[in-house]
């Protein structure tokens, strides 16, 4: 499967420079360029709603510039809501115990994705799946998700990219071997998504359910003191 998802969605350099993230242009070009047609033809309904679908376009693939803050905890690797932090004695991304920290992100939410810890990816494996609400706990396990997992100097940290009742598409800017840094862009989920960390045991919470975090910015855990 994991071939089939680099076929899918080819790894990248994302050094974007952009104030939108890349996979998103077309969806802002198009309708933009069909509203434009639409006004030289001086269709106004149409011209309406392509102009507003160009719009929400540029503004869900937004993606903002963020330092990174200095180095002494894990951060967040979506903007979004805390839905759950949860003790695990098993899961599938790394042997062993873990703490489980996931995030709902909504349509509102920046959606580009980033590194919560500096670390070598080591492992990037596809799941295909359902595209169940993101809020459920199920869909942690039968929605269609991309894992990532990072060999850190805090041990070893699963992300995992997770579709949703509406996103269809999940994106990856990066390869298996790579050394990644922390706040680097990896990857987006398109409309409305969720994204878990899986943690190594004792990791020292910042966070509760309810909470609301920022991508690259928003501390997250610390290692166990």
């Amino acid at each position: 499967m994991k071939d089939y998802f680099q076929a899918r969605v080819p790894a990248m350099n994302i050094n974007n420079h952009l104030p939108v993230a890349r996979p998103g242009l077309s969806f802002i070009i198009v309708p933009a360029a069909l509203g434009l047609l639409s006004l030289a033809l001086g269709w106004c309904v149409p011209t309406t709603i392509f102009f507003l679908a160009a719009a929400f376009s540029a503004w869900f693939f937004r993606d903002p510039e963020r330092s990174t803050p200095p180095p002494g905890f894990g951060l967040a690797p979506a903007d979004g809501r805390i839905l759950k932090v949860e003790a695990l004695e098993t899961n599938p991304y790394i042997p062993g115990p873990a703490t489980k920290v996931s995030i709902f992100m909504s349509p509102f939410n920046v959606h580009v994705n980033r590194i919560p810890l500096a670390g070598h990816l080591i492992k990037q494996t596809y799941f295909p799946g359902a595209f169940l609400n993101a809020t459920l706990d199920k869909a942690s396990d039968l929605n269609e998700r991309n894992a990532l997992v990072l060999d850190t100097t805090e041990g070893r940290v699963a992300v995992v990219q997770i579709a949703g009742l509406i996103a269809r598409r999940i994106v990856s800017w990066v390869r298996e071997g790579e050394a990644l840094e922390r706040g680097q862009r990896f990857g987006l989920i398109r409309f409305g998504s969720r994204v878990e960390l899986y943690l190594p045991p004792g990791s020292e919470i910042m966070v509760a359910p309810g909470q609301k975090v920022s991508a690259g910015w928003s501390p997250v855990w610390r290692a166990p003191r």
